[in-house]
């Protein structure tokens, strides 16, 4: 939503907007099973014809795409690599359209209500209204504006994900005795628990500060980027701590501190890992300093 409010013409807002908001599922392709984080270096290709375009190629770890009516697709209009990476346009395309086919649920370590598949492109003819915007070159551009709300809204998730854990922590060590009194009693105990409310609390903050400045409107790529790393760390740490309240059970799958721990994971891959967003927030660090140096 967020790339076709930024990027669609009149005409593409009118037609999908209203569909998606409606409930119509819709995924995003950018990774490929040879680019990731180097996003840039996808090969999915896209050859103008007469009428249209064609698009070549696998997009993979698609989020919704077993269920998605629509697809945004990242693809190559340029088979050399140019500055700004005007070499990757964006494409809306329908998942029934001919020559798309979706592969097989991955098995994942968590997150198992949120299903995830490859979308193979086989010769599939687009109109010219498929380019989002009408422009070339310009979907990099696009994706990274969208994926600033793709890491608030992980880091929101982290965020309210460790809460949840955290909450059922309290619960379990004021239900489970030790030594004839509640675990809660232990100072060791609490000190996990505080632990993991600072943290939480470290975050909150850092979200109520970075969704406030993107409304007003301000660039925050790299305030999106710090508060995505921190929460999506932060929560990792809660959910191992959580694990350690619970003890033993906290090991078994039949109490929720597992569950926590496997479904956590992933906050510190998806959206940028963390590591490319340590780079990219230190990228632009250096650039603001040379800039006033």
């Amino acid at each position: 939503c967020s790339a076709l409010k930024n990027g669609g013409t009149d005409a593409q807002k009118a037609e999908w907007l209203p569909r998606v908001a409606g409930g119509e599922i819709a995924c995003f392709g950018l990774t490929e099973p040879g680019s990731g984080s180097d996003s840039a270096g996808l090969q999915t290709t896209a050859t103008r014809t007469d009428n249209g375009w064609v698009l070549n190629g696998t997009k993979r770890y698609i989020t919704n795409s077993p269920f998605a009516k629509v697809g945004l697709i990242m693809a190559r209009t340029s088979k050399e690599n140019l500055p700004k990476n005007a070499h990757v346009s964006a494409f809306i395309v329908p998942m029934d359209a001919p020559g798309v086919s979706i592969g097989k649920s991955d098995k994942k370590m968590g997150q198992s209500g949120s299903h995830i598949a490859d979308i193979i492109m086989e010769d599939v003819h687009v109109g010219e209204s498929a380019l989002l915007g009408g422009e070339l070159g310009k979907g990099f551009v696009y994706a990274m504006m969208s994926l600033d709300n793709g890491r608030m809204s992980v880091g929101a998730a982290a965020t309210a994900y460790a809460r949840r854990a955290l909450d059922s922590a309290i619960r379990y060590a004021t239900e489970r005795k030790a030594f004839g009194e509640p675990i809660a009693n232990f100072q060791l105990i609490q000190q996990m628990l505080a632990d993991s409310e600072i943290e939480i609390y470290a975050a909150e903050t850092m979200m109520a500060d970075v969704t406030r400045r993107a409304d007003a409107g301000e660039n925050v790529l790299r305030k999106a980027a710090a508060f995505k790393v921190f929460a999506s760390e932060m929560c990792g740490r809660v959910v191992d701590r959580v694990v350690q309240v619970y003890g033993g059970a906290g090991y078994l799958a039949e109490y929720d501190a597992e569950r926590f721990f496997r479904d956590a994971r992933i906050y510190r891959i998806y959206e940028g890992t963390t590591q490319i967003l340590q780079l990219q927030i230190a990228k632009h660090m250096l650039r603001e300093f040379n800039a006033f140096a």
